[in-house]
């Protein structure tokens, strides 16, 4: 418990903050749509990620450091793109949510957005790889502390994904819709100028 506790701490305090993976979840959560599958392939990415880092292989863009541009440019324009979608959408949407009129979008393409947002996306190596890599070096267990981050993922993901249904109500107000996308869309901008500017 020593080192497990501490990295399902540090995991849990990473993810919270509000991120472009973080939106997607919440909004197929509101609409009921693929959660499971969603919650599953964000926190089965951050178990994979997290155990790079804890298990020494943090130093990848030491051994390839031409990669991090690469990663930087194409995460910030996948961001920009679905952030421009977002905005889109607020424009078209109806005054309220209301699942049922949604236009069904199939398993396939759901599940490749939500692991564009999540693989395209610099921060996640530098919050998962490096960061939780590195401070588990400090614990007697690094193991125990991978475990511990990668619970805290799940737990995260899956209480989002499962959770957003509370906020339905909410939803069903006019212009409530609106707003989720129009802030999902500012989101994915922000992140995307901190990648471009290199904050």
């Amino acid at each position: 418990m020593t080192s497990f506790l501490p990295g399902f701490l540090l995991s849990l305090s990473l993810i919270l903050a509000i991120g472009a993976q973080n939106a997607f979840v919440l909004r197929q959560g509101l609409m009921g749509r693929h959660v499971f599958a969603v919650c599953l392939a964000c926190g089965l990415s951050d178990a994979i990620l997290i155990s790079v880092g804890v298990f020494g292989l943090g130093r990848i863009s030491e051994v390839l450091p031409a990669i991090v541009p690469v990663m930087r440019w194409g995460g910030a324009a996948f961001l920009f793109a679905y952030g421009l979608r977002s905005f889109r959408a607020a424009l078209r949407s109806s005054d309220s949510l209301d699942p049922g009129e949604q236009a069904p979008v199939p398993l396939g393409r759901t599940l490749a957005v939500c692991l564009a947002l999540t693989w395209l996306n610099p921060h996640v190596y530098l919050d998962t790889v490096m960061l939780i890599g590195s401070v588990s070096t400090q614990y007697p267990s690094q193991a125990g502390f991978g475990a511990g981050a990668v619970l805290a993922s799940f737990t995260f993901f899956f209480s989002l994904g499962y959770g957003a249904r509370l906020l339905r109500p909410l939803f069903a107000r006019p212009g409530a819709w609106t707003i989720l996308e129009v802030i999902i869309g500012c989101v994915m901008w922000l992140i995307a100028a901190s990648l471009v500017f290199g904050a």
